[in-house]
């Protein structure tokens, strides 16, 4: 199964210094791959139409947590 995720590549233009290109992690893939903010990942050129991003380090997989209900306050 091979779900694709359109985005586009942002730029960001600081006054004095060159663009910096920035691409984001569409949330649902991030969530299927279990993908972290501040985790390290690695990026290889395949060839001019593919990229490749790795891992830095092997992710652990954990099972989602369930969602916690804040309690009911009392009248």
């Amino acid at each position: 199964m091979q779900i694709q995720y359109p985005i586009t590549v942002q730029a960001i233009r600081s006054k004095g210094c060159n663009p910096r290109l920035y691409v984001y992690v569409p949330l649902p893939l991030a969530a299927a791959i279990g993908l972290e903010p501040g985790e390290q990942v690695q990026w290889t050129l395949i060839d001019r139409g593919t990229l490749q991003m790795k891992r830095a380090e092997a992710a652990t997989v954990l099972p989602a947590k369930k969602p916690v209900k804040a309690p009911r306050e009392k009248k």
